[in-house]
């Protein structure tokens, strides 16, 4: 018999809001979810447009800090792989979702750290650290920098999602809505999209996934009308 696995995640849409500090609007949500781990592992593969791998741990340790933790980035390590199973807890930072996946895949790191989080090491992820827990990264709203060996991800949701989602409509533009592309996809991949809306965060809890934050999400089941739901229909792992 297979064993649950026993998730600690919050899984977010994305670190920042507008006009607040980096993950300002989180703030009392980490303590619940980081338990009595002292020590994150930052993993800053994703790094925003013109910072390194330092600099973007430099940013969330001094951020984390005066909340009482240690920050130290996962290539500051001599092995990354040792890194995971000696970490306590992880952190995965938003930027651009194919550098985060490439990097990921080649340093053997997805499999590993989907096993890690199964065995209940409290996880945080933001926007592009967010979507490598769906079945894929193929929901990325992010351009191909790089090409990843592969799209595949850690499998933890039963679903896909779609960072930093919006019906917002820019006057005068010709291009898809997002609604549009998340159609495009399903009509490729029979895979449930869930779109996270900024300020909204999935919290992952054993098998159970509860969608917290201002809680606005809309899901995409393949061959069913899209909707905004405040509960996620469906079990981690």
């Amino acid at each position: 018999m297979a064993s649950i696995p026993n998730y600690q995640l919050l899984l977010a849409s994305t670190s920042t809001m507008p006009g607040e500090r980096f993950l300002a609007y989180l703030s009392d949500a980490l303590p619940p979810l980081f338990g009595t781990a002292k020590t994150i592992t930052f993993i800053p593969y994703a790094r925003p447009s013109g910072m390194s791998w330092d600099s973007y741990t430099r940013h969330a340790r001094q951020t984390l800090a005066p909340m009482g933790y240690h920050v130290r980035g996962i290539h500051q390590w001599d092995d990354p792989l040792i890194a995971l199973q000696e970490s306590e807890a992880f952190f995965t930072g938003g930027g651009n979702t194919f550098a985060l996946v490439n990097s990921l895949h080649e340093y053997g790191l997805m499999e590993a750290l989907a096993h890690r989080l199964a065995a209940g090491i409290p996880y945080l992820g933001c926007s592009a650290g967010t979507n490598i827990a769906g079945q894929n990264m193929q929901t990325t709203n992010d351009m191909p920098v790089v090409y990843p060996p592969s799209f595949e991800t850690m499998g933890i949701l039963p679903f896909n999602i779609n960072a930093h989602y919006t019906e917002a409509v820019i006057p005068h533009h010709q291009g898809e809505t997002r609604m549009g592309r998340i159609q495009e996809f399903q009509a490729f991949h029979p895979i449930p999209v869930l779109g996270l809306v900024e300020g909204s965060w999935l919290r992952v809890t054993g098998p159970s996934i509860k969608l917290e934050g201002n809680g606005q999400a809309k899901l995409f089941n393949p061959g069913q009308p899209p909707e905004f739901i405040d509960q996620i229909p469906f079990y981690a792992g």
